[in-house]
């Protein structure tokens, strides 16, 4: 079988022409569209896992099994380092304890930069 088989899929018909395709210029979409033509509705109400880490520690099952009340876990971080910020696992900014209204909260000292955050993810 030398001739594609204009019926096999992925073969070229014959005799028909090729054209280039045309596409819009992405720049002039972009400055036409404005900040009143972005509709963020569909994501404001979309929940997301915020999680705050204190630390980190490895432990063997053996050790686990034998926590009980009053026990200490050392974590991998010194007293006072900053919390890591998380968002659905991903790290969004680092912070330190706060207490406001007798409820702790959190205030951010350094955010990540969405850019840093791709790279995180890659």
């Amino acid at each position: 079988m030398s001739e594609a088989d204009p019926g096999q899929e992925g073969a070229a018909p014959q005799g028909d022409e090729v054209a280039a395709a045309a596409f819009e210029d992405l720049e002039q979409t972009a400055e036409a569209g404005t900040a009143q033509d972005i509709n963020l509705d569909v994501v404001l109400n979309v929940d997301v896992n915020l999680s705050l880490e204190v630390g980190r520690t490895n432990i063997s099952v053996r050790n686990l099994l034998q926590l009980n009340q009053g026990s200490v876990v050392e974590l991998d971080r010194l007293a006072g380092e900053p919390l890591d910020v998380l968002i659905n696992g991903t790290l969004i900014a680092r912070g330190e304890v706060v207490v406001v209204n007798d409820k702790y909260g959190i205030r951010l000292t350094d955010v990540i930069s969405p850019a840093e955050r791709i790279k995180r993810v890659q």
